[in-house]
């Protein structure tokens, strides 16, 4: 044996697999597929000539749409690259146009892209692709076991050939074989390796058409007949049937219980539940009984599958397997079969969804932030309430309609945290607009910013009070879910259009926007807290997420930052209590909308809102006329309710406080000033039952406090301001009052659009 051919057997013994050396590195190498790569065929010409369009390979596995892809990649001048669809997703997709990009301005290069398994990538991930094929940024190579007319959007279908590999005939395999035993390089050839004839045909009739199957099959006969590999020089390594048929089969007789193949099959088991194919399932758990697994072995298997793979979407499945592992241990085999059989099928065919894996990420939260105290709300408030005032101000969910009501459960460092996404399917699935819903409602109601300006705004009641009382609390959660509702019904967004949130906040709009326009481009203002959107972001793909603008100074300035893109629908919540007092604002973003676009406005208008005064008449008639002591009022409640109404009708009046500087006619005028035409003007009045605490009437009364309380102390003296909070401080004692919240909403058009 001289140097090369030592050298030859070196490269033979490779820890590559035998299929992988030798794939084809030529048109000419290349076996099969005579229909689409053959003399003088489309295909083939393009690859000779380098003058390659956006194509798709699709056949079923080992027919070489892989090795196609890398036969052009060794005939084209074009720069190429190569991507897998499992292990790829749109970061790396990024990357790759970046890199195409620079190919094509710096050395005037084309790039093949190609995408192996591309039907695994989502909508979201193959729409992030089409403008850079439709460009001709990339030019697009995309192979799939899946019929590409139902798994690949049917946008990159409609630029790409699409050309079908068969699988391949029994004397390409024979071909393939043979090239594989006398390759000195690559396969066999440097070995004494016979084949018996009777041994190829059983090897290339399991093959089945798939050339990777046949070289597996070769590669493990040729490797494990002798007792050593490679064996000493000059050793035949005689193939024979039984060797053939021994070696072929040897994995799927193999069936150690504590060794690999044991857990190989149920994990194919338990992946075809997941994959809800009740025939898989059902096969893999008979080759399990026929080898003897215990079968309470599976049934453990299955009741963990229950909650993690099909979980809420079916809650019954649970109940089905421990119904089904109950009756096996009282009837035994075979008979317990059918009870097995049940137990797969149902799990096999129930609505999926893995959201209790929900939990692991709590442990992994729990591991990773320092441990917090419980919010003092959720403390226990029968042993020391009176005394820490545990408990204090813990709103009884069952006293509420529905049972809810907006309330924060976690510490406050983990405010806007999401562990649980709900699924989409089943039980679960008809319950995740709800859920999301009202985790939405949550947060904009613990986030104070929907309320900046309003001089009478909520404070969460600091003293213990009968949970009845409760009853009637805090229910700004459904005066916001009433002013999501009413914004989306006037604007009626269409699922494809581009939106614009002015004041994204606690994400009130939003969410509900990105709801309702996932096709869209959903962009959202955010003046601080940005933090409180990240856990909600988590659970979206990067390209399905709102973008969001941090306002760190003036809108305007960060809304010219926003570009060209423009916007069939504006809307916003509050925004006068923040930025519309801003010169050019409305102009700003008149630019921004589209030609047919219309901006929609919810305002919380505080000068047509609850007043002092309307509290104070509304209490007098129910006043217990018996009240004595240092609470006994001086004036009669509805003197000072007659005082207080002139004196706040003045306060509402003054322009320089903020939060009276608009109404609905200050709103109307403020943007016909800047171009709009107003298509409505409507004032909605949403009223509430809420505690008045002693908090509250601090913050309304005190000078020092509030623009309110410094105006109040202009013209009113000390002591009918201690009446005032007397009075209002019986009011209190007594429990809930009415309150009402006046809220504009306004629909406007450009001068433009009209």
């Amino acid at each position: 044996m001289d140097l090369f051919e030592r050298a030859a057997r070196r490269e033979a013994r490779s820890n590559e697999p035998l299929a992988h050396r030798m794939r084809p590195r030529t048109l000419d190498e290349f076996v099969g597929q005579d229909h689409i790569v053959g003399p003088g065929r489309l295909l083939r010409r393009v690859i000779q000539a380098d003058r390659l369009a956006s194509i798709i390979f699709y056949g079923p596995p080992g027919t070489g749409k892989t090795t196609l892809a890398r036969v052009i990649a060794n005939s084209t001048k074009s720069h190429f690259i190569t991507m897998n669809a499992v292990l790829s997703g749109v970061k790396e997709l990024r990357h790759a146009i970046e890199e195409a990009q620079e190919h094509r301005s710096l050395h005037g290069r084309r790039t093949l892209l190609f995408v192996d398994e591309v039907h695994r990538w989502n909508k979201a991930q193959q729409d992030a692709l089409l403008p850079w094929v439709e460009n001709g940024t990339v030019i697009l190579i995309g192979a799939t076991t899946q019929n590409p007319f139902f798994e690949v959007n049917s946008a990159l279908v409609s630029r790409s050939r699409v050309f079908q590999l068969r699988p391949l005939q029994d004397d390409d395999l024979r071909r393939i074989a043979r090239a594989a035993l006398t390759d000195k390089t690559r396969g066999y050839g440097s070995f004494n390796v016979v084949v018996e004839e009777e041994a190829l045909e059983h090897v290339i009739s399991v093959a089945n058409g798939d050339a990777r199957s046949l070289l597996n099959a070769l590669e493990l006969a040729v490797e494990t007949t002798p007792a050593t590999f490679p064996p000493p020089e000059e050793t035949e390594i005689r193939i024979t049937l039984d060797v053939a048929e021994e070696s072929i089969q040897r994995k799927v007789v193999l069936y150690d219980k504590e060794g690999d193949y044991h857990f190989d099959t149920i994990s194919a088991f338990i992946k075809s539940i997941r994959g809800s194919d009740p025939d898989a399932a059902l096969y893999w758990m008979a080759r399990m009984i026929y080898a003897g697994e215990e079968p309470r072995f599976i049934f453990r298997r299955m009741l963990i599958s229950a909650a993690e793979d099909i979980g809420l979407a079916d809650p019954q499945a649970l109940a089905v397997v421990e119904a089904a592992a109950a009756a096996f241990d009282r009837v035994g085999m075979p008979e317990g079969q059918f009870f097995l059989s049940e137990a797969a099928l149902y799990l096999a065919t129930a609505a999926k969804s893995n959201s209790t894996l929900a939990f692991f990420d709590a442990i992994e939260t729990v591991e990773r932030e320092k441990t917090e105290d419980v919010p003092t709300h959720l403390k226990d408030a029968n042993r020391d309430g009176k005394g820490f005032g545990h408990g204090e101000g813990y709103l009884y969910p069952h006293a509420y309609r529905d049972h809810w009501v907006p309330q924060h459960y976690l510490p406050d460092s983990l405010r806007g945290a999401m562990f649980y996404e709900p699924g989409t399917l089943g039980y679960e699935g008809a319950r995740r607009t709800e859920i999301l819903r009202r985790r939405e409602a949550q947060l904009a109601a613990i986030d104070g910013e929907h309320h900046r300006g309003e001089i009478l705004t909520f404070t969460p009641p600091q003293r213990s009070r009968d949970r009845w009382f409760a009853r009637l609390v805090e229910q700004r959660g459904k005066t916001l879910e009433g002013v999501r509702r009413r914004v989306f019904e006037l604007s009626s967004p269409a699922r494809h259009y581009n939106i614009l949130d002015l004041h994204a906040g606690a994400g009130l709009l939003l969410w509900e926007a990105l709801r309702q326009s996932p096709e869209g481009l959903v962009v959202g203002m955010v003046k601080s807290g940005r933090e409180r959107f990240d856990a909600l972001l988590q659970g979206l793909d990067e390209t399905e997420r709102p973008v969001l603008y941090p306002v760190e100074g003036l809108l305007v300035e960060s809304l010219n930052r926003i570009g060209e893109v423009k916007f069939e629908r504006i809307i916003g919540f509050n925004l006068f209590a923040t930025a519309g007092l801003e010169p050019t604002l409305f102009e700003t973003v008149g630019g921004l909308l589209s030609s047919d676009g219309k901006i929609v406005l919810a305002e919380l208008v505080p000068a047509e809102g609850q007043t002092l005064a309307e509290i104070l008449r509304s209490s007098s008639s129910r006043r217990d006329e018996k009240a004595r002591g240092s609470n006994a009022l001086e004036m009669k409640p509805g003197e000072l309710a007659d005082l207080l109404a002139g004196v706040e009708h003045e306060i509402r009046s003054e322009v320089s406080i903020k939060a009276y500087r608009w109404t609905g006619s200050s709103i109307r005028n403020r943007l016909e000033a800047a171009g709009f035409s107003i298509v409505s003007l409507e004032r909605r009045f949403f009223f509430e039952e809420r505690l008045i605490t002693p908090r509250d009437i601090d913050a309304w009364l005190d000078p020092t406090r509030s623009p309110y309380g410094e105006a109040l102390a202009r013209r009113v003296d000390e002591n009918a301001r201690k009446e005032l909070n007397r009075a209002l401080a019986q009011i209190a004692e007594r429990g809930p009052v009415a309150w009402r919240r006046a809220v504009v909403f306004v629909v406007a058009l450009t001068v433009a659009s009209r």
